[in-house]
């Protein structure tokens, strides 16, 4: 994330992350406390790590980080996650036609065993998934440009993926048709064989006996598909706290995935996709008077330049 990027968040979530200034000590500035939120996402370390780093208490630390990851996500989610209209799924029906050559298609769905937790108390196996460890699946539907359109978070890791979709806001959304698709083209979401099949989501012929006409098919919808799949690496890779298993309640887990999900739609909107693709939130650059008009984003930065990510 660039400087620019950080100052215009700093901008948008510091109203509601901002504490008052008392006789008795000085509050922990919303620059800071973006910051170390930033810090945690982006390195998954402990918080006893950042606790020496940024020289706070650990359950201080603890009560900043979830805090903030579920004030970036109530700030961020309207602008840069918003629920899909008709025109946000012609528009992703016209990328994936470009970029893809998949016409009438306005997603790519999938869930992912990405979010390793350290197994709730009394849960029994609802967490553990067939790769062998605890989780909770992070389902998604995509563009072609890599952003999320919709997430859900928080089901079981032993949970089929068509199950969770099936439950999902989106997802029953889409089985009673409202979900504001385009008529009456036939758009459709593609996924893998783990999906239904309905009139609106398109997965690929058993893999078994195929021939040259379903062999096509099988490639441009795989071609397409794999959209989802580089979006789950990259924000993984961007956002490596989800190299690490998180020691926190299901609700904390949740507030964290969330933010970094739309982090990542945030980054992608300012610095992943040409300029002229980037809408305009009416954003003035405020850094050098933010606040309490006393350059605290700048000295901020450079007392933790080497943090920025």
């Amino acid at each position: 994330m660039s400087v620019a990027s950080f100052d215009e968040l700093l901008y948008l979530v510091s109203p509601l992350i901002c504490r008052q200034h008392t006789n008795m000590r000085q509050p922990v500035s919303p620059a800071e406390r973006l910051l170390l939120t930033l810090r945690f996402l982006a390195t998954g370390e402990s918080f006893a790590s950042l606790h020496f780093q940024f020289r706070l208490g650990r359950s201080t630390i603890h009560g900043i980080v979830h805090e903030t990851c579920k004030k970036i996500w109530e700030v961020l989610q309207p602008l840069y996650m918003p629920e899909p209209t008709e025109e946000v799924w012609k528009e992703a029906a016209q990328v994936f036609k470009a970029k893809a050559d998949f016409p009438n298609c306005v997603g790519a769905v999938d869930g992912k065993h990405m979010v390793r937790i350290q197994v709730p108390t009394g849960s029994g196996s609802r967490y553990y998934n067939s790769k062998k460890y605890f989780s909770v699946v992070l389902m998604a539907v995509v563009d072609a440009n890599y952003r999320f359109l919709a997430v859900d978070v928080g089901s079981y890791g032993s949970t089929a993926d068509s199950r969770i979709f099936r439950s999902s806001s989106i997802g029953q959304k889409l089985y009673a048709g409202q979900l504001n698709l385009p008529a009456p083209c036939p758009i459709v979401e593609v996924g893998d064989e783990a999906f239904a099949l309905h009139p609106n989501i398109m997965k690929p012929f058993p893999r078994k006996n195929l021939d040259t006409t379903k062999r096509v098919f099988y490639y441009w919808l795989t071609r397409a598909r794999r959209y989802v799949e580089c979006a789950f690496g990259i924000l993984s890779n961007k956002w490596r706290v989800f190299h690490t298993t998180l020691v926190m309640t299901s609700d904390n887990v949740d507030n964290v995935v969330n933010a970094a999900c739309v982090l990542h739609n945030f980054v992608r909107m300012k610095e992943g996709i040409n300029s002229e693709e980037i809408p305009d939130h009416g954003f003035i650059d405020v850094s050098s008077n933010f606040v309490t008009g006393n350059n605290e984003a700048v000295d901020v930065r450079s007392r933790f330049a080497n943090y920025f990510v």
